[in-house]
């Protein structure tokens, strides 16, 4: 079972914004635990068929490679981001429908982990190497809050999907 704790063990910004972040992608794994490879795949909501646990967390890591990699650090677009069209904005949900859930989670959490380290060894004023669409370039602390505000608005699709998918609640 995942540990999860949104109390931080120091009250100064940089601790409370890592502590809230890891939370939420605690909580997106939490999720996730004891579901089926089957019900992982379950597209349940009609109108949205790419709303599946393996998409929504496959949407997580790359956003959070986008935002970190890619807007801050300014490294090269990689991974199925790369595929976004208008008329396919989203590839990295449809492309996970065939990654098995673990390996999405193992990837996530990898992924976390130098993103952890990242947010650590930067100044939160730094400023993000590629401008918004706006031109506007933000700070890390923008970025990471993004990153929370993201994983809690897609960790209430993963409490929908898994209801529907196996009736499970409460996590």
């Amino acid at each position: 079972m995942t540990r999860r704790t949104d109390t931080p063990p120091t009250l100064d910004e940089r601790t409370q914004l890592a502590t809230f972040l890891d939370y939420a992608r605690d909580t997106a794994r939490a999720k996730c635990e004891g579901l089926s490879p089957e019900d992982a795949r379950k597209a349940p909501l009609p109108g949205s068929p790419l709303m599946t646990v393996c998409g929504l967390i496959s949407h997580l890591r790359w956003v959070e490679h986008h935002w970190l990699q890619v807007m801050f650090l300014g490294g090269e677009p990689e991974g199925p981001l790369t595929l976004a069209t208008d008329d396919d904005p989203d590839p990295e949900m449809r492309t996970a429908v065939d990654v098995p859930l673990p390996r999405l989670l193992a990837e996530y959490e990898e992924q976390s982990a130098r993103h952890r380290r990242l947010v650590a060894d930067h100044d939160l004023d730094a400023t993000a190497r590629c401008p918004l669409r706006d031109g506007r370039h933000v700070d890390l602390r923008w970025i990471v809050l993004h990153l929370i505000e993201e994983t809690s608005r897609h960790n209430g699709h993963l409490d929908i999907v898994r209801e529907l998918v196996d009736g499970r609640t409460g996590v």
